[in-house]
């Protein structure tokens, strides 16, 4: 099992994503718990770590569980459980991760959504704010 935190910043009709490495596939910052980490600052941290903007977590969006069969194209039995927060940025400059999981860190506009290559993890998060009337409906994919 595999159990990952991640952030839904929206801020001036942008969202801020990160993009996959060697890929054009795009993403909520977030990722991965280390072993006894709390998952509110494992959100935090990997925020920093890929965007370098610092976040304050607000509301508990969601917990997603889906079973991945493969990734990168390979053979995989995974269980993901992704706990999705809201997140209002407080500080930082954003910049790339260099040598991680993703290469780029954007704040794309809510309008040009429907047209990019991304992780139904952002439609989730966008879904689950919509319901709690966390912001404006998103044009849909």
């Amino acid at each position: 099992m595999r159990v990952g935190a991640y952030v839904l910043c929206v801020r001036d009709g942008a969202v801020l994503l990160v993009r996959f490495t060697r890929s054009q596939r795009w993403t909520l910052p977030g990722g991965g718990l280390d072993h006894a980490e709390d998952p509110r600052a494992a959100a935090v941290r990997e925020v920093a770590e890929e965007t370098g903007l610092e976040v304050r977590l607000g509301e508990l969006l969601h917990v997603d569980s889906t079973h991945w069969s493969e990734i990168d194209g390979r053979p995989a039995d995974v269980h993901a459980l992704r706990i999705l927060y809201t997140g209002e940025i407080t500080g930082g400059e954003l910049r790339d991760e260099v040598g991680g999981s993703s290469d780029h860190a954007e704040w794309v506009a809510l309008a040009d959504l429907p047209g990019l290559d991304r992780s139904r993890m952002i439609d989730i998060a966008i879904g689950a704010a919509d319901e709690l009337r966390v912001r404006p409906a998103v044009p849909p994919r």
